[in-house]
């Protein structure tokens, strides 16, 4: 029972609106599966896939929040 885990940052949506579109979720559920049977032949009904958005302030890179990478990154650039 594979069990997938897509996470999706939820960077320039407002507050208390979805990432990804229910039409963009139904694809991502219908690829992810398709892969995991054509390459693991596992079956479609024992796949799962889960997908979770991600506050932008509940994720980092280079050590820092994202915002801060940001800033650090464009202070580097000019």
């Amino acid at each position: 029972m594979p069990i997938v885990t897509i996470q999706v940052t939820r960077e320039g949506n407002k507050p208390g609106t979805s990432a990804v579109t229910t039409d963009e979720k139904e694809q991502l559920i219908k690829g992810v599966s398709q892969l995991l049977l054509d390459v693991l032949n596992k079956p479609l009904d024992s796949t799962f896939v889960v997908i979770q958005e991600v506050e932008l302030e509940n994720w980092g890179v280079g050590g820092v929040p994202v915002p801060e990478y940001r800033r650090q990154k464009q202070a580097k650039e000019s």
